[in-house]
C-alpha cells in the first residue's frame, strides 16, 4: 500500500484492510466505530529511528511531543524505545507519570503554566521546564525556592522564521503567543533575569518553528539565527548556552504525493548547520535536542468509520455524492481547522465499480463537518461499508470533542495479529456523569 498507511497495512484475500495482521472488520465489530487503530510496531520503529538519528549526530535527547497523542500505552512504547516525553499541561504530565516515566526523562512546555502545574512538575523532578514569559520566570523561581531545589530551565525563543506551513501551526514568527522575541530584546532580558535567580539554572534555548514542514530551509534559517543569538549572549552577558532544543515540526505524508523529509536527513543537516555556525564564531557546540510528535504517531494511526448515508447532489456540471459516516469533526477537527487533506479508502472489501466523486462528511450539525473534502470511492458504496482514513495518529483523538454529545472513539493498538485497548470508547453514561442534574 502507499506511503500514507502504517508499515504493516495489507489487503486480505477478500480485499479487507488489515493492520499488523488484524482485519479492520474484526476490530470494528469488537470495538465499534469510529475507531482509531495504531500499529504499535510502527510507532516503536519511528521512535527508534529518531533515537538512532539523534545518537548519530551526538544529540543529547529526543522527547516525544505528547500533544500529538498520549496515553499510558503510547508513553511506554516510546519510552521503551529510548525517548523522553515533552508534556504541555498538568494532564499530560499526569499521564506520563502514570505510565511510569521518570521525571528525569520529561520536559514541560506551555505558554501559560499554572502554579499547580509548575509545582507538580517540580515534585516529579522534571528535567527541564521551558519558560515562556516573564511571569512564568517568577512562578518557576518561586516554586523552586519553596521546594528547596534549583530547577534547570530553557528559554523559548521567537526568532522571526516563517515556516512553510499553515498559519495556525507556524510558531516562530513574531506575532504569536509563544516565547520571547529575539528582535525586541525580550529574550535578552529573560535570560538576564534567570541567571540572577538562585533557584533557577539557565541551561539553554528552545525554538520551534512550526509543524508539518517538508523542507529544511526553515530549520536552517532558525539554526543560523539562534547561533548568532548565542554568540550575542556570550559577548553581551558572558552567558554560555550549553543546550539547544530545536523542537519538532517534521511533516508526514497525508497524500501519496507528499514527500516528507527523512529523519536522518533532517537531523544530520540541522546538526551540520549548527556545528558550522558555532565553529565560525568560535563557540562550543551546544547539546542538541529534538521533539518529534506527529512524525512518530501520525503515520502509524488510522481511523475506521461506518458509512451511514450515501446522497448524490447534482451540481452544474457534475454529481457530487455526500457520504456520511458515524463520526466527523468531533474525532478529526483538522479538516475544519486547517483545511487538512487525507487519503481515504474502502476498507471492508474491494470493488471493481466505477469511481465516483465524493465528499466524506460527519454526522454533526455543521456544514463544515467534513472528513475528506474530495475523494474518489467506488460507486457501489452502501450503508454499512467501512471506510479507513490514513495518517490520523496525530492531532485527531488528542483534539477530539464531545460536540453533539458524541462519545469519543476507542483507540486500539494492534501488533502481531493481536488487539489491545489503548483508550476505551466513551459511553453516554460517561458524559452524563459530568452533569449533576442528570
Amino acid at each position: 500500500m502507499s506511503n500514507v498507511w502504517p508499515n504493516s497495512a495489507t489487503r486480505g484475500t477478500d480485499g479487507a484492510l488489515c493492520i499488523a495482521g488484524v482485519d479492520v472488520r474484526d476490530a470494528a465489530a469488537q470495538h465499534g466505530t469510529p475507531l482509531f487503530i495504531f500499529d504499535e510496531a510502527d510507532v516503536r520503529a519511528r521512535a527508534r529511528e529518531y533515537r538512532d538519528a539523534a545518537e548519530r549526530v551526538g544529540a543529547r535527547k529526543v522527547y516525544y511531543a505528547a500533544k500529538a497523542f498520549l496515553s499510558t500505552a503510547v508513553a511506554r512504547w516510546v519510552y521503551e524505545e529510548g525517548l523522553g516525553i515533552d508534556v504541555a499541561s498538568g494532564g499530560e504530565l499526569a499521564v506520563a507519570l502514570r505510565a511510569g516515566i521518570p521525571g528525569t526523562d520529561l520536559l514541560l512546555h506551555g505558554n501559560n503554566k499554572s502554579m499547580i502545574e509548575i509545582e507538580a512538575a517540580l515534585e516529579a523532578g522534571v528535567a527541564r521546564i521551558v519558560v515562556d514569559s516573564f511571569e512564568e520566570i517568577v512562578r518557576v523561581a518561586d516554586a523552586a525556592m519553596r521546594a528547596g531545589i534549583v530547577q534547570p530551565v530553557l528559554v523559548r525563543l521567537t526568532i522571526g522564521v516563517e515556516a512553510h506551513t499553515h498559519e495556525f501551526i507556524a510558531t516562530a514568527h513574531e506575532d504569536q503567543k509563544f516565547g520571547f522575541s529575539v528582535a525586541s530584546g525580550a529574550a535578552d532580558e529573560a535570560i538576564r533575569r534567570i541567571v540572577k535567580l538562585p533557584s533557577l539554572e539557565f541551561r539553554g534555548l528552545h525554538s520551534h518553528i512550526g509543524s508539518q514542514i517538508f523542507d529544511t530551509d526553515g530549520f536552517e534559517e532558525a539554526a543560523v539565527r539562534i547561533v548568532t543569538f548565542i554568540d550575542h549572549l556570550r559577548t553581551d552577558q558572558e552567558v554560555d548556552v550549553t543546550e539547544l532544543d530545536l523542537g519538532g515540526g517534521m511533516g508526514i505524508a497525508y497524500l501519496p504525493t507528499d514527500e516528507p523529509l527523512s529523519i536522518d536527513d533532517l537531523a544530520s543537516h540541522v546538526a551540520l548547520i549548527v556545528a558550522r555556525e558555532c565553529q565560525s564564531l568560535g563557540l562550543a557546540m551546544p547539546a542538541l535536542a529534538f521533539e518529534p510528535g506527529r512524525a512518530i504517531v501520525g503515520p502509524a494511526g488510522i481511523t475506521v468509520y461506518e458509512v451511514g448515508t450515501v446522497k448524490p447532489v447534482e451540481l452544474d456540471d457534475v454529481v457530487r455524492t455526500y457520504v456520511s459516516v458515524d463520526g466527523g469533526m468531533s474525532d478529526n477537527i483538522r479538516t475544519a481547522l486547517y483545511d487538512a487533506q487525507y487519503t481515504i479508502e474502502l476498507a471492508s472489501r474491494t470493488s471493481n465499480a466505477e469511481l465516483m466523486l465524493v465528499r466524506v462528511v460527519g454526522k454533526h450539525c455543521e456544514s463544515g463537518d467534513i472528513v475528506v473534502r474530495d475523494a474518489y470511492l467506488p460507486s457501489d458504496l452502501v450503508p454499512g461499508d467501512l471506510l479507513a482514513v490514513a495518517a490520523t495518529g496525530a492531532y485527531c483523538r488528542s483534539m477530539a470533542s464531545n460536540y453533539n454529545y458524541l462519545p469519543k472513539p476507542a483507540v486500539v493498538g494492534v501488533c502481531d495479529g493481536n488487539t489491545s485497548v489503548v483508550l476505551r470508547r466513551e459511553t453516554l453514561d460517561d458524559l452524563l456523569a459530568l452533569d449533576p442534574g442528570a
